[in-house]
């Protein structure tokens, strides 16, 4: 058995400098990271032992602590002023290419363009995209996709949507408001997209995926889905730990990708665990 690591893998640039952030902070007893940094377990026991608060990204009270750090995911220009209200002194993470596609949003909205946004209903950055508009509507898939009485509409893109995926619901758009206006503006990010890219070349020499990231990454899941999409086994697994050797018995090629809030450490763990299983299947 093979390994076959993706040429573009783990964490992007923003993740890595919202966590080097934290890592530069003296006193974490003082900071409450505002929901999670990133969706990936090992890191977030890394913060919780340093002594971080972490505010739940469902229902968020305002903090205790004199500190509140703003995740890569990014938050509303309400949520912002709602904290700076309570007295809080902000430490901000957010990546750049979602602090972009809030300034994408904004402009369209500004434009008088109904704004549509493509990608998960429910996860942290979508809800800070749209929460400044409130007329907003998020497209999931291209079932969700209506004709609307608007004439122009907006669409940008959760930043981790795959690129094929937003273009199956941008068609359904096309499609079924034929007399709009839309614009499009390409919010899906460089990191993404190369990881993407990665793992389409990946998947034309493998038979077994394994994708490394947390259960609650977005891009984690995608990786995985994909690969299941074009007829790969996939498994989609946070460590080392959760690999079987009964998975790979009988495979010559397996592909190893990971998220892009994957610590470098865990996806040298899963592939030192991979090259450990390879050894013993060859006896």
């Amino acid at each position: 058995m093979k390994i076959l690591v993706a040429a573009e893998l783990g964490m992007c640039f923003g993740v890595r400098d919202a966590l080097a952030a934290t890592r530069a902070i003296a006193s974490p007893e003082d900071v409450t990271i505002h929901g999670e940094l990133v969706h990936n377990g090992a890191v977030l026991r890394e913060l919780d032992g340093r002594g971080f608060h972490r505010s739940p990204e469902d229902d968020r009270p305002l903090p205790t602590t004199s500190h509140v750090l703003l995740t890569a995911h990014g938050v509303s220009d309400r949520e912002r002023a709602r904290l700076l209200a309570g007295g809080k002194v902000l430490i901000d993470t957010t990546c750049p290419l979602v602090q972009k596609a809030h300034e994408a949003a904004r402009t369209l909205a500004e434009a008088g363009r109904r704004v549509l946004v493509i990608g998960k209903r429910d996860h942290v950055e979508v809800r800070g995209l749209t929460g400044d508009l409130p007329d907003a509507i998020v497209l999931q898939n291209p079932g969700d996709v209506e004709t609307w009485p608007d004439r122009r509409l907006g669409v940008i893109c959760q930043t981790t949507t795959p690129v094929d995926h937003a273009s199956a619901i941008r068609r359904a758009i096309t499609v079924a408001n034929p007399r709009a206006d839309i614009e499009f503006v390409d919010t899906i990010c460089a990191p993404t997209k190369a990881r993407i890219a990665a793992l389409d070349a990946l998947l034309e020499q493998v038979e077994v995926l394994v994708a490394v990231g947390g259960k609650g990454s977005n891009n984690t899941r995608a990786l995985a889905t994909k690969a299941r999409l074009a007829g790969l086994i996939a498994y989609h697994v946070e460590g080392p730990d959760e690999l079987r050797e009964e998975w790979f018995v009988g495979h010559r090629m397996v592909g190893l990708t990971a998220g892009t809030s994957t610590l470098d450490s865990t996806i040298a763990a899963v592939r030192a665990r991979l090259e450990d299983i390879a050894a013993t299947i060859s006896r």
